[in-house]
């Protein structure tokens, strides 16, 4: 378990410096798919399966909305990709980054310490999630909704925006 975590985790970091490094809208939104399943992986692999599975319909669908609205505002013919000269320097510059600032950090990491919650299932009576779901929904209604409401003003705003040339905001794009 513990070597799969090291590999989500790599894969996390590796999607974080594709998103970084990139300009162009098309390659950072795969970068960022990735970033939220190897985000979710962790949090399946620390046993929480369902705020996982929420989290990450709930990144799908707002990284849908990005990328959209990314890639309708900058419509180049010919994107640069992983492989073009600057953005390899610019991912080995944020790669030697993570290297030195790791290094800074090494001494406090053991193995030990990579224990799931479902490790621990002899002193408890509930899986690692479910309390968790349970206060999500009885402490956190309030907020879920205000979330809600939130999002569809968004959207709103988003909509009046791009409403049209003669209408919008956005005119001269």
């Amino acid at each position: 378990m513990t070597f799969i975590m090291y590999l989500i985790l790599l894969s996390f970091v590796l999607g974080l410096v594709a998103v970084a490094s990139n300009p162009s809208p098309y390659f950072a939104a795969l970068g960022l798919v990735v970033v939220a399943g190897m985000g979710c992986g962790v949090l399946v692999g620390h046993g929480g399966p369902f705020l996982s599975l929420v989290l990450f319909l709930i990144y799908l669908g707002g990284m849908l909305v990005v990328f959209a609205y990314s890639a309708a505002l900058a419509a180049e013919p010919y994107p640069e990709t992983w492989g073009s000269r600057p953005v390899v320097v610019y991912m080995v510059v944020y790669m030697v980054g993570v290297v030195l600032v790791s290094g800074l950090f090494w001494g406090g990491w053991y193995e030990s310490s990579w224990v799931s919650v479902d490790e621990l299932g002899e002193f408890s009576v509930f899986r690692g999630d479910v309390g968790g779901v349970a206060l999500m929904y009885s402490s956190g209604g309030w907020m879920l909704i205000i979330s809600a409401w939130v999002l569809l003003l968004t959207l709103f705003v988003v909509l009046e925006l791009t409403r049209g040339l003669s209408r919008g905001a956005l005119r001269a794009v």
